[in-house]
């Protein structure tokens, strides 16, 4: 064959080996292929050193509730394995048990006990043992304790003709810093240090009026977002794979300018070839 049509047949092997390609009518080679004997000329099996040499991790962007980065090297199952692990496999801290002492609010107990449950606990699950199967009463190396007890009252400064709940009540609305950890047993001890608390301090749990109080003890335990999507420590885990841009054919004028518009800015860069 010329080697003309031998190059074009290696390049079309070459996009069909790591390439996904988004056609006119669908979308192109979104299974693996790259095992061994699959191409002939092709070594696919795999091997550690060649792998460490073509992977690396590149952090875009790291913010306090964000981490974006690239995986460059690796297939995309694998990048969905990780979203997976993320999602349902990293351990985290959460309210397990609650024990209610007194609620006389408009939130019904089972319900009060599922919005505390799905509140995030700033809290280092590696300090901690999973509570064995079967186990009623937490200790020091499994529990986390939290205390809820807040009472509304009327504001006996507020003004006659206001309408205003917060300027009428105290402690009208209950949120998430009102939240105190209790410790168990020697954990004062454990953890001189701790700053245990809810990741947030302004989520919203209920509403009260005067004369309504909310008394509840919490009980924090390690799990997995696999056992309960409370446990998962992330709220959205995404992928998405590095677009890679091929133009068929050369786009001049207008239609050059057009088709930048079409993408983020930078994506398209525009030559003047003949002045």
């Amino acid at each position: 064959a010329p080697p003309i049509a031998l190059m074009a047949a290696r390049r079309a092997t070459d996009e069909m080996r790591d390439r996904v390609v988004l056609g006119e009518f669908g979308v192109r080679n979104v299974h693996t292929t790259d095992f061994p004997g699959n191409y002939p000329g092709y070594d696919d099996a795999w091997d550690q050193r060649r792998f460490e040499e073509a992977f690396r991790v590149d952090v875009i962007r790291e913010e306090e509730d964000t981490l974006e980065f690239d995986m460059v090297g690796i297939d995309a199952a694998i990048a969905n394995a990780f979203r997976r692990i993320l999602l349902a496999e990293v351990p985290t801290m959460a309210v397990e048990k609650v024990f209610v002492y007194n609620n006389t609010s408009i939130v019904q107990d089972e319900i009060l006990a599922h919005r505390l449950g799905l509140i995030p606990i700033r809290a280092d699950p590696r300090l901690f043992e999973y509570r064995n199967q079967g186990d009623q009463e937490g200790t020091e190396i499994d529990t986390l304790q939290f205390q809820l007890k807040i009472k509304c009252k009327r504001n006996p400064q507020a003004a006659k003709e206001s309408s205003d709940p917060d300027e009428l009540y105290f402690n009208h609305k209950v949120y998430s810093k009102h939240m105190t950890w209790v410790p168990l047993g020697n954990q004062s001890d454990l953890f001189p240090d701790a700053d245990f608390r809810p990741v947030h301090d302004d989520i919203l749990i209920a509403l009260l009026r005067p004369g309504q109080e909310i008394d509840v003890l919490m009980h924090c335990v390690k799990g997995i977002g696999k056992d309960h999507a409370k446990f998962s420590p992330v709220a959205t885990a995404s992928y998405r794979l590095l677009p890679d841009i091929t133009l068929l054919q050369p786009i001049e004028d207008e239609a050059a300018e057009t088709l930048q518009k079409c993408f983020s800015p930078g994506v398209i860069e525009i030559q003047n070839i003949n002045g």
